[in-house]
């Protein structure tokens, strides 16, 4: 999404930080979260990994999004951030969820009035019926930070349909030590109704925490699961 200048910061590294901030939020610990201290205006890559991290970038608002807030500098940086990057024509599937998520993050969780906020684009759900579980899986995964309490309703009643499939995804991607697909996966069953009781969800979220290398996207999945829905330990 942004080019990179020799020695520069890569765009990995501020995604990576600014999710780790998440967490940090989610487990109630460091110092009291706004996306506009972690992610600044006018910041090329910061507007990237806004765009990245989707409806996560504002997952601690989730918790009480009145006891600490950016106010209008969290407004300003995520409006930047959905005007940089909107989806394309040819966009995929994935991206249009992920920036109606955050359209849809933005509008529960910030204090700002409608105007504010680009119109949700359309985004189509028939794949979560026709997709074979590997390519659900996938799809799924990607778009963990929907797993939001509250946030793409519609999606999350159409993914409950598939549960069973999105578990053989689960235990294939651990299987494959695919930790961040893994984690995406166990976010979202934590938050369906009917995740298989004989999946071990969530001693295999406490394993893929352990064994993603302290990955910091990895650990915000986890740390959501637990937060949120109380999975994972």
């Amino acid at each position: 999404m942004a080019e990179q200048t020799q020695g520069a910061v890569p765009l990995s590294a501020v995604i990576a930080d600014a999710a780790q901030g998440v967490a940090l939020a989610l487990r109630g610990e460091g110092d009291p979260y706004a996306l506009s201290r972690v992610l600044r205006q006018g910041d090329a890559l910061a507007l990237a990994a806004i765009r990245v991290l989707g409806a996560d970038a504002l997952a601690p608002y989730a918790l009480d999004h009145r006891a600490v807030h950016g106010g209008e500098d969290d407004t300003t940086v995520v409006r930047e951030a959905l005007a940089a990057y909107p989806p394309g024509t040819d966009a995929s599937e994935v991206s249009v969820w992920s920036y109606r998520g955050l359209i849809e993050a933005s509008h529960a969780f910030l204090p700002s009035g409608a105007d504010h906020w680009p119109q949700a684009p359309h985004a189509g759900a028939a794949w979560v019926a026709n997709d074979p579980w590997p390519k659900l899986s996938h799809r799924v995964s990607q778009l963990a930070a929907l797993a939001l309490p509250g946030l793409a309703p519609t999606l999350a009643e159409s993914l409950a349909a598939r549960s069973d499939d999105l578990a053989r995804g689960f235990v294939r991607a651990v299987r494959r030590r695919d930790w961040l697909q893994a984690a995406g996966l166990g976010r979202w069953l934590a938050r369906l109704p009917e995740a298989p009781p004989s999946l071990g969800l969530d001693a295999g979220l406490v394993f893929i925490r352990q064994m993603s290398g302290g990955d910091a996207r990895v650990t915000l999945h986890v740390a959501a699961a637990r937060r949120f829905y109380g999975r994972g330990g």
